[in-house]
């Protein structure tokens, strides 16, 4: 790995997941070499690292990269495959698009919170599950749907979401 030409995060940057994690991201930063199209090469690249966009990642991409971070900030919230937020190891799609929502996914979410205590945005505490909410998935002849990574669950009751989450360890 080419030695970091960039003013380190801290003293403890050799440290732990945190430390290798930054040591990634600043080798990334390193080999674009001010290419153009370098921002959301990065971004794409540490979020994957880190698995989202937190705000000391965000800052060391500004810096590093000579960019205002008005203008990353900008790039993550008009993209949506950028978040600024933890993801769970899985996230669930819950749609509300107009047919799902008539067929019951409204009852799926509501679910979803009581008795996972998932809201949207928000992640289990063991960091298994996120939920999304969305307003169309593009099978509306399936409603009500919900999606985890690839997979779509179709024509889903409430009661067999404990038995869909069952299959994602």
């Amino acid at each position: 790995m080419a030695k970091s030409k960039s003013t380190p995060i801290s003293t403890d940057t050799g440290r732990g997941f945190a430390g290798r994690a930054f040591q990634r991201i600043q080798g990334i930063i390193d080999d674009t070499g001010g290419q153009a199209g370098a921002p959301i090469r990065v971004l794409q690249q540490a979020q994957g690292v880190v698995g989202y966009l937190p705000p000391t990642v965000l800052k060391t991409i500004s810096r590093d990269l000579k960019i205002p971070l008005s203008e990353l900030h900008g790039v993550v919230t008009f993209y949506s495959f950028f978040t600024m937020l933890p993801k769970g190891r899985h996230v669930i799609q819950v749609c509300l698009g107009t047919a799902c929502y008539v067929k019951g996914g409204q009852q799926i979410l509501d679910l979803l919170k009581k008795d996972y205590g998932l809201e949207p945005e928000g992640i289990t505490p063991d960091g298994k599950f996120s939920l999304e909410i969305v307003r169309c998935l593009g099978c509306c002849g399936l409603a009500p749907v919900i999606a985890i990574g690839d997979d779509i669950h179709r024509k889903v009751k409430p009661g067999q979401v404990k038995d869909i989450l069952s299959m994602y360890h």
